[in-house]
């Protein structure tokens, strides 16, 4: 059986800089959906310090882009049963 990696850790896909800024300046990005820039940064040093995380950027978990999803204020660690860390409320 063929390894199954997740789209944004093939070796032909990667998602740029310049499109996840354009992501973050999206409504689903607002403000009031964010999380403050000392949250971000804790969850992104605890993404770092995970197994899962492939390239410092996409979850092999969940296939997410962590730089991204780490800002949303509704999501929490995809790893089951491991979550570095919560939803903000």
């Amino acid at each position: 059986m063929a390894d199954m990696d997740c789209k944004g850790c093939r070796e032909g896909y990667r998602v740029t800089e310049a499109q996840m800024q354009r992501l973050l300046a999206t409504s689903a990005f607002a403000p009031d959906k964010r999380v403050d820039a000392e949250t971000y940064e804790r969850r992104l040093e605890a993404c770092r310090a995970c197994s899962k995380l492939e390239d410092g950027r996409t979850c092999r978990s969940c296939g997410c882009i962590m730089p991204v999803v780490a800002w949303l204020r509704d999501r929490a660690c995809p790893l089951p049963g491991q979550r570095r860390w919560d939803s903000e409320p």
